[in-house]
């Protein structure tokens, strides 16, 4: 399933005037409440954002249970190698998106993963505008992503892409429920 492109003033956004804003904050708290009362495990795969998608799930309430963590991914080498992006897939399109995800599900062996790539500017990269983001995400069932052509600088594409992600997060894991017991009885805590 993919979801509808977005066109996004950035310095507009909700959350756009900080990572943490009462949008994002909702958000993360509803994330938390599904993630707990369903048994959830979230991951999440950063290219574009470096690591503040996982920072700001990451202070969502009880995190340390539902939370499996986070992979940065900046290098398209380490991308391919670590989470299995197809060689010669443009790292910013839908297709990375989705294969992002699904590697880092994967990886991580969750119930939801999301992940971000895009050009975050202030210069044009790839032939992509600056703006141009990619969300992808990923289920056992399904996978799909979500484009977004984002406008403002870069600090400010960086926040509008995590308040995305994460209510791309809320949104999925709203129709989720546990798979049941999958995971082995060691899981590294």
């Amino acid at each position: 399933m993919t979801l509808p492109d977005d066109t996004h003033d950035a310095a507009r956004a909700p959350g756009a005037e900080a990572m943490s804003g009462p949008d994002t904050r909702g958000h993360i708290a509803r994330l938390s409440e599904l993630a707990a009362a369903r048994g959830l495990r979230i991951a999440v795969a950063e290219s574009l954002t470096s690591g503040m998608l996982a920072h700001t799930i990451g202070a969502g309430d009880g995190a340390s249970e539902w939370f499996a963590g986070g992979i940065v991914t900046y290098m398209t080498a380490v991308k391919e190698r670590v989470l299995g992006l197809t060689p010669g897939t443009d790292p910013c399109s839908a297709a990375c998106a989705e294969q992002l995800a699904v590697g880092a599900r994967r990886l991580f062996d969750t119930d939801l993963t999301v992940s971000t790539t895009g050009v975050g500017g202030p210069d044009a990269q790839g032939g992509h505008p600056a703006g141009t983001v990619f969300l992808g995400w990923a289920t056992a069932e399904d996978q799909g992503h979500r484009r977004l052509a984002l406008v403002g600088d870069p600090d400010e594409i960086l926040t509008a892409t995590v308040d995305a992600a994460v209510r791309l997060l809320a949104f999925h894991a709203e129709g989720l429920r546990p798979l049941g017991p999958r995971r082995g009885q060691d899981d590294g805590v």
